[in-house]
């Protein structure tokens, strides 16, 4: 099971961090995903960036995720700890 955490504190929510919400809950649905990744909020996350919203998956926090880069940060993290829990499927 993969932990994703969405910031949700007032920078990432100026900055998207809603977009960014339904963007990984559409692909958590699209993939089937639902029985491998929580997904959640959290306040600040304390990795404020000027652009994009701060994202916690497991352990590893990642900032600056925007709509405009989200395919690549869903295939080259996201989808990646989904496959690590899985027992390096």
């Amino acid at each position: 099971m993969v932990i994703v955490q969405v910031c949700v504190g007032s920078s990432c929510h100026i900055k998207g961090s809603a977009d960014i919400v339904q963007l990984l809950q559409n692909r958590i649905t699209a993939e089937r995903l639902e029985d491998e990744i929580i997904l959640t909020g959290c306040f600040c996350a304390g990795k404020c960036n000027r652009i994009g919203v701060t994202v916690t998956v497991g352990d590893e926090v990642y900032t600056g995720i925007t709509r405009e880069g989200f395919r690549d940060f869903w295939e080259e993290k996201v989808l990646p700890a989904v496959r690590a829990a899985r027992g390096g499927e």
